[in-house]
């Protein structure tokens, strides 16, 4: 990955909760195009990589973002270029469906008195609604949702935020397989747009092999290995890090539907 076409660059990341070190010394970048599947047992700080990234929790070391420091940037510049879906998802207020998917275009709400209005946002609200198959839910209210519909109700209003780089923290959680498929490939068709790029987090390996471009195994908080899906997702890496034959597992778990 070159420096200088790499929309994110983060040089050092490291993450301390009191004496314990969840992301030791992390250093990657990802450029447009390119969609970054981060993999790893439980505890290997795969997590902690994307929310010190989205300015979620406190760090040392650097991240760059479009050739800028990220502390730099103003919180509604930021919603602009970078856009995190976490997890999970804790409501606690009464609000229905479209207005969380309106929400996400805050970071473009006209100034006080502007007669500006939004027009790329409005289609780009209908176009969420409409991928993610909410507009049977839009009047209730999210604390009536399942886990699943909250889920997609949180990854349309990312599509509406519509920004260059997505975060993307386990984006199928509880989601249906029809849903899970569906996101990925909604999020696939989105990154062939310019200047675009996406990082996630993934447990499913079959998912980071058949959606991503490139890939970074953890463990422990730090790298072990970081490349293209290919180079990464070898045996000698994925054995070491998982402490088992992955490969003799996924076929044998694969075989059942032949």
């Amino acid at each position: 990955m070159s420096e200088t076409s790499a929309m994110l660059k983060v040089e050092g990341l490291t993450v301390r909760y009191g004496t314990m070190v969840t992301v030791n010394n992390v250093s990657f970048s990802v450029e447009p195009g390119q969609w970054l599947m981060i993999v790893g047992p439980n505890g290997a700080g795969k997590s902690t990589v994307v929310n010190a990234v989205s300015q979620g929790v406190p760090y040392e070391g650097k991240v760059f973002f479009q050739g800028r420091n990220i502390r730099e940037y103003g919180a509604r510049e930021r919603a602009r270029g970078l856009g995190m879906l976490a997890q999970n998802h804790y409501v606690g207020y009464d609000f229905t469906v479209e207005e969380v998917i309106r929400m996400g275009r805050y970071a473009y709400a006209p100034k006080m008195f502007s007669q500006k209005r939004d027009e790329q946002g409005e289609q780009l609200v209908a176009e969420a609604i409409e991928k993610t198959g909410l507009k049977p839910f839009l009047n209730h209210s999210v604390m009536t949702l399942s886990g699943g519909e909250l889920q997609r109700t949180f990854v349309a209003q990312l599509f509406a935020q519509n920004p260059r780089l997505l975060l993307l923290d386990e984006p199928t959680n509880h989601l249906d397989l029809i849903y899970q498929k569906q996101t990925f490939q909604l999020i696939q068709e989105w990154l062939k747009q310019p200047e675009r790029a996406v990082i996630s987090v993934v447990h499913d390996l079959s998912l980071a092999k058949a959606y991503g471009t490139h890939a970074m195994l953890m463990r422990a908080g730090c790298i072990e290995a970081i490349g293209t899906v290919e180079q990464v997702m070898k045996p000698e890496h994925l054995n070491r890090v998982y402490s088992m034959d992955v490969y003799r597992w996924m076929e044998e778990m694969y075989s059942q539907w032949r």
